[in-house]
């Protein structure tokens, strides 16, 4: 048989496989003998320890705590801001969800491997939950993603560790059990990476995030609290927020009802524009998910405030009904550049052209999820982009400041393992297991810098609540 014209976008024959579609060895500078992933791996750290990761040093020009919240709130719904520093301003924990950008200043310093993942851009460990699938089954994974960026797979990782230490504090839980939290949650990405390494690719790939990813990752104390999360997931649907938030008309239509500043009514023009550009979102969707969306009408459109970040982006509701008016609503919510994005540069990666922000939002959370909402896309509304995805999809998380002081750290390792997981889609676990290795340097190091930021974080909260008491931020509590 002769031998077959090599494919781009495959490995070449005879190349190890894992290499870069069609790099060579002598493109990679090995002397001419193919490098396996897990050596690559392995040589890495010549070039970063893995105690490095240790390392944190605040720079004498990073911006203050008011300074990093007043920037970000530019562009935002003027009206809504006080909402946003008031959600901020409720805790550690709350800072920290809405200050990515702030955190990946600090990272841009730090020492990094140069290896590169799709990340998250925001993985604290507030943003791991249940959702459903197309068949309406549960999955657990990361599911926020507006700050998502190819950059460096350290990144996620600290945060998520940084973020076990914050809320593990909150829960009253003692500094050693923090520790242990971030520790073990490192240590479990360490050995997710090294388990996926191991199986044939498809099976890596596909590796889905269910109750057996949650036993391998030794979470079981946490069996009570996701099974009540997972009651909450089944009742969290699209059709019971319509069936609470509208009114019927007489016409058989039905209409949202106004709950401000949570829910809002909008002019008409807004609402037009909105449903408007639907047209563009189908265009975004694989084909075969037309015919289902085409048997629904909109009826409505309102706005609704979002989470604690987000809160001040435009983000709206979609009421689809169907011929027996079943209720399907979508969210449709501004996307923003990544906050990760001036800073990646700085860590040596590229930065990518102007895009379409909705699209890389969505595109990122397809790469690293095993199974995304099948009705996730984006449009462009008044030249802004947006991302839209079902709202209420049987969503529903773990609140980690909320957990008993002696789960925090089964918690940890759960989120651990489902980071490895869905990093694994962008970059091969032998390459990072490899790095990673055996032992617990690693977490050990990541560990201490969790430590170390964590107290940064909690500097930088009690500057922002100084600020509001002294009237030099403003801020609406309560909301």
């Amino acid at each position: 048989m002769a031998r077959l014209p090599y494919v781009p976008g495959f490995a070449r024959l005879g190349d190890t496989p894992g290499d870069t579609p069609g790099e060579t060895p002598r493109d990679r500078g090995s002397g001419g003998g193919a490098e396996s992933p897990k050596a690559a791996g392995k040589a890495l750290r010549g070039r970063v320890a893995r105690r490095d990761h240790a390392e944190l040093e605040i720079g004498a020009g990073r911006p203050g705590a008011v300074e990093a919240v007043q920037e970000s709130n530019a562009g935002r719904l003027p009206e809504l801001v006080p909402i946003r520093v008031g959600r901020m301003a409720a805790s550690p924990f709350a800072f920290l969800r809405g200050t990515s950008g702030l955190m990946a200043y600090d990272l841009s310093t730090t020492p990094v491997t140069g290896a590169g993942a799709q990340l998250c851009g925001d993985a604290h460990a507030a943003n791991f939950g249940l959702y459903g699938d197309a068949q309406g089954r549960l999955v657990i994974d990361l599911n926020d993603f507006d700050d998502t960026v190819h950059g460096p797979w350290e990144w996620d990782l600290k945060r998520l560790a940084v973020s076990l230490v914050v809320a593990g504090r909150e829960t009253g839980a003692a500094e050693d059990a923090c520790r242990d939290a971030a520790r073990d949650a490192v240590g479990a990405y360490r050995r997710t990476m090294r388990l996926l390494a191991k199986l044939p690719a498809a099976e890596a790939w596909s590796a889905v995030a269910d109750e057996e990813f949650v036993s391998h990752a030794d979470a079981r104390d946490l069996a009570g609290v996701l099974e009540r999360v997972a009651d909450k997931a089944r009742r969290n649907t699209g059709a019971r927020f319509a069936e609470r938030s509208t009114r019927p008309l007489p016409d058989g239509t039905r209409r949202f009802v106004d709950a401000p500043p949570v829910l809002r009514r909008i002019p008409d023009d807004e609402a037009a524009a909105v449903a408007g550009g639907l047209g563009g979102y189908l265009r975004s969707l694989p084909e075969d998910r037309l015919p289902l969306l085409g048997r629904y009408a909109v009826h409505d459109v309102a706005f609704r405030l979002v989470g604690t970040g987000s809160v001040g982006l435009r983000s709206y509701v979609v009421l689809l009904l169907d011929h027996r008016g079943e209720a399907v609503v979508l969210q449709v919510k501004e996307a923003r550049q990544s906050a990760l994005l001036p800073h990646v540069g700085k860590a040596g990666f590229a930065i990518p052209g102007a895009a379409h922000e909705g699209r890389r939002v969505v595109l990122g959370q397809r790469r690293m999820q095993t199974v995304s909402d099948m009705l996730l896309g984006w449009t462009t509304v008044e030249g802004r982009p947006y991302q839209v995805r079902q709202f209420r999809n049987r969503q529903a998380s773990v609140d980690p400041a909320a957990l008993e002081p002696g789960q925090i750290d089964d918690y940890g390792r759960m989120t651990g393992a489902l980071l490895a997981r869905a990093h694994a889609h962008s970059v091969d676990p032998r390459l990072i297991g490899g790095y990673c290795g055996k032992n617990d340097e690693l977490d050990e190091a990541v560990a201490s810098f969790a430590v170390a930021y964590a107290d940064r974080v909690e500097a930088d909260h009690a500057e922002l609540v100084e600020a509001i008491r002294d009237g030099r931020i403003g801020a609406e509590t309560g909301v």
